[in-house]
């Protein structure tokens, strides 16, 4: 339905925003660490147009059946929907900033539960409707400290700043290096000798379910057994002192602690246009997602491995918080397209969830 269908007028405000695929650097941010996204071409799309009162509609096409859901900009608590996510920029700009309601239609190609950030988006895309319709004076990065607070505070789930991050100030030409302590971020180009191809594995997984939170509450454990701020502040000459932490602990903190190493070692190796140490890079992050930190799955495993197998393909890894979503590679330039076809159709043989190439 168009926004002239479901509201009778026309949008005065387009906004859109990013998804995004995290190239290194995972479960890194909540420890205050360093993370290496990139913006992708799937975007989310925001309509907007002012209204009397102070209510609020909103629509998305990704629920297409179901009719606008209505609200007030006087927001204390989640409902519990997918419009909480609109619900939690409102709460988070605070009801003073919006002098009346709105009403919204949402439509996005970014797809739900793969690990690409369809949240981030979300927000980031209703943060910059709202920044320009009530004329809102808010830079990108405040916006996405804004989102994060929505996404943390409001709807319930304990992510880092990487993706709200990625989704306000990346673009497609680079990755965006950020260190998640100081927020110093820094815009470094792909090599034009690679492509990266984004699979999904057709298992969705959710930032707020309970392992994620787990994963977070474990990292902080072994943080205060090591008397420091966070797990950044320790460094890989140091892992003797993790090795003597408590199970699982000690494999949760060395995950986080060499995957800063690997961040920072994948800048260097990108600047230097060595892309089969990136590649070799990727490997190394996934096996340590999978052992270490445990929150990779069969199905995501296969797709790194047949990646892997592949002779165009640098290296592949899993790509998000974990339990399903995607997997991001580094292959050569022009044969991403190919090597996304031949991966996906092999793992789709043997297994029950259906992957699908989503970028290349």
């Amino acid at each position: 339905m168009t926004f002239k269908d479901l509201y009778d007028t026309q949008p005065e405000v387009t906004a859109q925003a990013p998804g995004r695929v995290n190239l290194i650097g995972e479960h890194t941010d909540y420890n205050d660490g360093f993370v290496l996204p990139a913006a992708l071409p799937l975007r989310t799309r925001v309509e907007l147009a002012r209204r009397p009162g102070r209510a609020v509609r909103v629509w998305s096409a990704a629920f297409a059946d179901q009719p606008p859901l209505i609200f007030t900009l006087e927001i204390t608590s989640a409902a519990q929907d997918w419009a909480d996510y609109v619900r939690g920029m409102v709460w988070a700009l605070g009801g003073g900033a919006l002098e009346r309601g709105f009403d919204i239609r949402i439509e996005s190609t970014v797809p739900l539960g793969s690990g690409l950030s369809s949240s981030a988006a979300l927000l980031i895309a209703v943060g910059r409707a709202l920044r320009t319709a009530f004329d809102l004076t808010l830079d990108d990065l405040q916006l996405a400290q804004l989102a994060r607070k929505a996404e943390t505070d409001f709807v319930g789930a304990p992510v880092g700043i990487m993706d709200q991050m990625a989704c306000s100030l990346a673009d497609t030409s680079a990755a965006l290096f950020i260190d998640t302590r100081t927020l110093v971020h820094e815009k470094v180009p792909l090599p034009n000798g690679a492509e990266l191809l984004v699979i999904d594995s057709g298992v969705r997984h959710s930032h707020a379910s309970g392992e994620y939170r787990i994963r977070r509450d474990e990292c902080h454990r072994a943080a205060a057994l090591l008397g420091v701020a966070a797990l950044r502040d320790v460094a890989e000459r140091d892992l003797n002192l993790i090795d003597a932490l408590p199970e699982p602990l000690n494999r949760r903190a060395r995950h986080v602690i060499t995957e800063n190493a690997r961040v920072l070692a994948a800048v260097e190796a990108l600047k230097a246009g060595d892309l089969k140490e990136v590649g070799r890079l990727f490997l190394a992050s996934h096996a340590s997602m999978r052992d270490d930190f445990e929150v990779s799955i069969p199905a995501v495993d296969s797709l790194v491995e047949s990646a892997r197998a592949m002779k165009s393909v640098y290296g592949a890894r899993l790509t998000g918080g974990g339990f399903g979503g995607a997997i991001v590679a580094l292959t050569e330039r022009g044969r991403a397209r190919e090597a996304g076809k031949l991966i996906v159709a092999e793992h789709n043989r043997r297994h029950r969830d259906l992957a699908a190439v989503v970028v290349t």
